[in-house]
């Protein structure tokens, strides 16, 4: 079986790039930590959609925006699909979710001086909530089945 040799890297334009190699090291189990990787690949799904919709706003040129409207899209679904090798889809989708969310408000506030109410704020605090919460009992109920 060969290696895999090509990847996409959140936010980048490094997915033609090689990996790295390590010389003669070895990884363990502690070095490699899928789950966390899968909320990065996650956290860097809805920090590239967030983005499409910054450069949708922002850019004036109609075929930049649109030029890079879809590359920011498919570098989030790209990092989508990573994230689902090592996460359940509800886990993937609500990081990617809140991180969009989060981002694309804030982007609000400091870009365009949206106004975030309190109504904002606690919603933010809810959905924040609910992916910790998500992501605790998923790891609880993977240790009782092992």
């Amino acid at each position: 079986m060969r290696p895999n040799y090509w990847r996409i890297l959140p936010g980048s334009f490094d997915c033609f790039l090689p990996k790295r190699q390590t010389a003669g090291r070895k990884s363990t189990p502690e070095m490699e930590t899928p789950g966390r990787r899968g909320y990065a690949w996650a956290v860097g799904a809805g920090l590239n959609a967030a983005l499409a919709a910054v450069s949708a706003k922002l850019i004036a040129s109609q075929v930049t925006r649109y030029g890079l409207v879809i590359l920011f899209n498919v570098t989030m679904w790209g990092c989508y699909v990573n994230s689902l090798k090592s996460l359940s889809s509800l886990q993937a989708t609500v990081t990617n979710f809140a991180t969009n969310f989060l981002t694309s408000g804030l982007a609000g506030f400091f870009l365009f001086d949206e106004l975030l109410t309190p109504k904002w704020f606690a919603g933010a605090l809810l959905i924040v909530i609910g992916v910790v919460v998500l992501s605790k009992s998923s790891i609880e109920s993977k240790s009782k089945t092992e």
